[in-house]
C-alpha cells in the first residue's frame, strides 16, 4: 500500500494534466460503445463493456484518465449508469457534494447510480456490540475492538470519510436524486438491466446479514 504522502505527491503533480484530459473528453467526446461508466477500477476490477475511469495512470487498467475529485469527463445527460465500488471513501469529504452533483449532471434522465463503500452503520453497531471478529486485522495487525474499528473506518489514513446510509442519502438528495435506497443484500439491485449478474458477482459478502459493504442506488428523475 502506497503511503498517503506518495499519493498526495502524485495527485499534486498530475492534477492539472488529468483535468485537462477530462476537459478534452467533454469537448471532443469519443464514440463509446457503452454509456455505462465504472469509476475507480484500479488494477483488478476493470469491467469489460463499461467505460472505466481512474486517476491511476501507472498501474490501473482504464479507458479514461481523470481525477474523480474534479469535473467528470462526460457531457451533460450522456451517461446511462455510474458504478462506484469502494472508491468514494478515498475522496476528501469536502469533495463529495461536488462529486454527487457531477454524477447527476452527467446522467441521462432516468439514469441510475450504484455507490458502495465501507459500511459505517454496521461497523458502529458491531463496535457497540463488542463483536471483534466482525472486523479484519487489515491493514494493521490489531487485536482490540478499538484498533480493528479504526482499521475499518480509517484504513491507515486511506479513507477520508465515513460512509453511512443517512450521509449518502443526504448527498444524493442534495444533488437532486430520487428513489434512493439501500440494497439488502448487497447483491440486490433495482436495475438489473444496468447492474447485471456479472457485475454483482464482484460484491459477494461472507456475512450477508451484517455486510461490510454499504450499497446505495438512486435515480435521476425523468
Amino acid at each position: 500500500m502506497l503511503s498517503r504522502g506518495w499519493k498526495e505527491a502524485y495527485f499534486g503533480m498530475m492534477q492539472c494534466p488529468m483535468r485537462v484530459n477530462a476537459w478534452a473528453h467533454r469537448m471532443l467526446p469519443r464514440r463509446w460503445n457503452s454509456t455505462k461508466v465504472h469509476l475507480g477500477p484500479g488494477q483488478r476490477n476493470y469491467l469489460p463493456g463499461w467505460i472505466n475511469v481512474d486517476a491511476n495512470l501507472l498501474t490501473a487498467k482504464i479507458d479514461i484518465w481523470a481525477d474523480l475529485r474534479g469535473k467528470l469527463p462526460f457531457r451533460e445527460n450522456t451517461v446511462e449508469a455510474f458504478y462506484s465500488h469502494h472508491v468514494i471513501e478515498h475522496l476528501p469529504d469536502s469533495v463529495l457534494p461536488f462529486h454527487f452533483a457531477e454524477l447527476y449532471r452527467c446522467l441521462q434522465p432516468g439514469g441510475a447510480i450504484r455507490i458502495a463503500g465501507p459500511n459505517g452503520d454496521m461497523a458502529i453497531r458491531k463496535f457497540l456490540e463488542n463483536e471483534t471478529e466482525w472486523f479484519d486485522d487489515f491493514p494493521d495487525k490489531r487485536r482490540s475492538i478499538g484498533g480493528r474499528f479504526a482499521n475499518f473506518l480509517l484504513c491507515r489514513g486511506e479513507h477520508l470519510t465515513i460512509l453511512t446510509y443517512s450521509y449518502l442519502e443526504e448527498l444524493a438528495v442534495g444533488s437532486g436524486f430520487d428513489r434512493i435506497c439501500r440494497c439488502r443484500p448487497v447483491t440486490e439491485t433495482n436495475f438489473p438491466k444496468l447492474f447485471d449478474a456479472l457485475l454483482l458477482s464482484k460484491e459477494w459478502e461472507a456475512t450477508p446479514d451484517c455486510p461490510h459493504t454499504l450499497v446505495v442506488e438512486a435515480v435521476k428523475p425523468l
